[in-house]
């Protein structure tokens, strides 16, 4: 934050030295050198980003990199204006304090938080330092921001809200017959629990039966699968951080069983779920890449409302669908974006 102050403020001396001196025709060489020589010490210092992400999978590895790939198309590339650090905590609590804890005691002037468990944990260590959210549900009601239109702290961003009656629709449309669907997820994520909510609304508006299975961590992940097989007609996970990361696990037990799976963005399609109604991870990124350049340039954060993706895109998995023994429609298949199951 005190480097950006510090920039802010020497940049507006340079602004004022060359307003009171630029209208004199005689200095205007000498003036305009001066004037580029402060704006240049202005810059000298880089801004320092961190980086916590919570774990590692498709979605949120991608919007780090469109994060990181909108600063660098604003100028801000990493060991030139800015410095990047990138810290991952594999999934575990006590490693996203570790890492907030260090970003706050290095003084970071900016921390980009992937997913909403790396979010509630930095914001908890600092209310001064800028932090920017991303794939997180929520913000407001993960207890992060004031309110979604108007965060008034230290923290914004963007929310990967996916539309999640548009893939419990689309759901009863690749499975017509569907009688009782169940929704899968982490019982601990803030983000799941909300989307799980939405899901069963709109389920059983459609008429369909639903139950709830949890999981707690990767140890669990197959076991809970396994209860599913024979219970449901279908599965629907959302944008869950543990399942995601477990998706071909879950995908390995449900396709040769003949369950079918509705996911929550393409990641998840590509582990092995059938389809999706999902956004676009990189573009998150992207969007939240640009509001770092607004604050970087001296937007107040505590105005900025949290940002939401457009534009979601029908994803069918090929592999999947044949493993499944599912025809897609032909007028559902024209308006996707056909893929196959991922070998990584």
């Amino acid at each position: 934050m005190k480097k950006f102050l510090s920039m802010l403020a020497v940049a507006a001396m340079s602004a004022m030295v060359f307003a009171g001196c630029g209208g004199a025709a005689g200095n205007e060489g000498e003036t305009g050198a001066g004037s580029e020589s402060s704006a240049a010490t202005a810059m000298e210092t880089p801004v320092d980003v961190g980086i916590i992400q919570l774990t590692e999978h498709p979605a949120l590895d991608a919007s780090r990199e469109g994060f990181i790939a909108a600063l660098a198309e604003a100028g801000y590339t990493d060991g030139d204006k800015i410095n990047i650090e990138l810290q991952n905590a594999q999934g575990d609590q006590s490693n996203l304090k570790t890492i907030s804890q260090k970003f706050v005691s290095d003084g970071k002037d900016l921390i980009l938080a992937i997913a909403t468990p790396a979010a509630q944990s930095i914001a908890t260590e600092t209310k001064d330092i800028p932090i920017l959210v991303t794939a997180v549900t929520d913000p407001a009601a993960s207890a992060l921001v004031e309110s979604n239109d108007a965060p008034n702290c230290n923290v914004s961003g963007t929310s990967d809200l996916t539309p999640v009656k548009e893939q419990i629709d689309l759901l009863t449309k690749l499975l017509p017959d569907a009688k009782k669907i169940t929704i899968m997820y982490c019982s601990g994520e803030e983000n799941s629990i909300i989307q799980a909510d939405m899901a069963e609304e709109a389920a059983k508006a459609l008429g369909l039966e639903v139950e709830r299975k949890t999981v707690t961590s990767t140890n669990d992940v197959a076991q809970v699968t396994q209860s599913v097989i024979g219970s449901c007609d279908a599965v629907y996970i959302p944008t869950d951080n543990l399942l995601a990361s477990s998706m071909p696990l879950v995908s390995s037990i449900t396709n040769p069983a003949g369950l079918p799976v509705i996911v929550g963005e393409t990641g998840m399609v590509n582990g092995g779920g059938l389809a999706s109604v999902a956004i676009d991870y990189t573009d998150l990124g992207k969007l939240t890449g640009k509001m770092a350049v607004e604050l970087i340039e001296g937007a107040d954060i505590k105005t900025m409302p949290i940002q939401y993706a457009e534009n979601p895109e029908l994803v069918i998995n090929e592999t999947a669908a044949a493993e499944l023994g599912i025809t897609i429609p032909d007028d559902i298949k024209a308006e996707a974006t056909l893929t196959t199951t991922s070998n990584e």
